[in-house]
């Protein structure tokens, strides 16, 4: 039991549970369990007299939670905001006013306090009831809703604020959940995407660099900015993240070598919109150095893939190798591991693996090598740099550091087709 993160809505019942199993392996003298006691219980009792309190205080602790009530007090709230169960979240609040300014899950998070904690759900009643108590995070919570497509609630808090400016920031939630609506509303409350001297305000990094991946939501957010005002530059990456073949057409009639051609990270992710380096810029295999078609790969751009390949690119193109070696790979691993699988595979969603199924129809080697290396984002908390020689797409993944970002079903086709370590 290390330290862990709370869930967004804890189960109490699972979390009794936690802590009676806990409990047990203390009095089996597990190693690890008691480490944990010690770690995370702010005095811990001698363990000839360990009780089920002292268990479930360390289990608390551990998630950030200061107390075992105050971990109750944390599930009844949610539980009640989730089912709009309005006289139950009044009580606990009656009973303790503290809780509108602490974070309903009792420990710091994205969600915030009750009130925003309720504008992420639009429970619209809920958010009335905790204004008349006192609750005062109405701009949070206003981001909140439209960062969660909660339209009709963002626009209730608006109104209950006074129907202010829109802050300049405010953009980046929808942007970083790909939400057209959020950001369709905001725009429409007078959100600006540039400034008075036509310096950009608009998140087109948080939009690019993102966890997400939704082709149809990334087109039509970047055709909103630019529609606003926002100038987009003219390079056939940007072509790719607003789905504008049409434009993609035009760069390659004039430079027929662009389908041969790797572009550097700078290109793919412009310092000038606001973009980070290779760690922060959120995305699968490398894409330093790679080519339109890896490009199209970790963003789901299946379209403009089979496009590409119709336009006479071959679908073994290789990424460029950088001055130790590092690169060379094919499209083929950009499948493998993406960014468009963590998402399925953080919901448990059936694999499916339809841009893997692109390539190998159109004749992609399944035993291509290349050198790779890796560093995640740090939110997915795996530190370093992880070196990974002579793999195959199949050794790519049996490999990797981190399976979340590993299609299987990806996998099953390679090995059909051929696909060896």
């Amino acid at each position: 039991m290390s330290s862990r993160h709370f869930p967004v809505r804890p189960n109490l019942d699972q979390l009794r549970h936690q802590a009676r199993d806990f409990l047990r392996s203390i009095r089996r003298n597990d190693p690890a369990a008691i480490a944990d006691l010690r770690t995370f219980h702010p005095s811990p009792p001698d363990l000839a007299s360990i009780r089920l309190a002292d268990a479930q205080l360390a289990l608390a602790r551990s998630y950030g939670i200061p107390s075992w009530p105050r971990l109750v007090t944390a599930c009844h709230l949610t539980d009640a905001i989730c089912r709009g169960d309005i006289e139950t979240v009044r009580a606990l609040v009656l009973r303790d006013s503290r809780l509108l300014g602490e974070d309903a899950r009792g420990v710091k998070g994205n969600w915030g306090r009750p009130m925003s904690y309720a504008a992420n759900l639009g429970q619209d009643a809920v958010i009335e009831m905790l204004r008349s108590l006192g609750a005062s995070d109405l701009q949070y919570a206003f981001g909140r809703a439209c960062l969660q497509d909660q339209v009709a609630t963002a626009r209730k808090l608006h109104a209950m604020m006074g129907s202010p400016p829109i802050p300049n920031g405010d953009l980046s939630g929808p942007a970083y959940t790909l939400n057209v609506a959020g950001t369709e509303l905001l725009l429409e409350l007078g959100a600006r995407v540039c400034d008075e001297q036509g310096a950009r305000l608009a998140p087109v990094d948080v939009a690019l660099e993102t966890d997400s991946r939704n082709p149809a939501a990334l087109h039509r957010i970047l055709e909103l900015y630019a529609a606003h005002g926002l100038k987009l530059p003219d390079t056939p990456p940007m072509a790719i993240y607003r789905g504008r073949i049409d434009l993609l057409e035009e760069h390659i009639r004039l430079d027929p070598g662009l389908l041969k051609r790797t572009f550097t990270h700078e290109e793919i992710y412009p310092p000038e919109l606001g973009c980070h380096d290779e760690v922060m810029a959120t995305h699968g295999t490398p894409l330093a150095g790679s080519t339109l078609l890896h490009i199209c790969a970790d963003y789901a751009e299946i379209e403009v893939a089979r496009w590409l390949l119709n336009r006479g690119m071959d679908v073994d193109e290789r990424a460029a190798v950088d001055p130790v070696a590092f690169g060379g790979h094919t499209a083929l691993f950009s499948t493998v591991v993406s960014q468009p699988n963590f998402w399925m595979n953080h919901r448990r969603l059936t694999p499916t693996a339809p841009f893997t199924r692109l390539l190998l129809d159109h004749g992609a080697d399944p035993n291509a090598r290349a050198s790779l290396r890796k560093q995640l984002h740090p939110g997915y908390k795996i530190p370093g740099m992880h070196e990974y020689l002579s793999v195959t797409p199949v050794s790519w993944r049996q490999q990797f550091h981190f399976q979340k970002l590993v299609n299987q079903e990806a996998i099953r086709m390679i090995v059909e087709r051929g696909g060896q370590p």
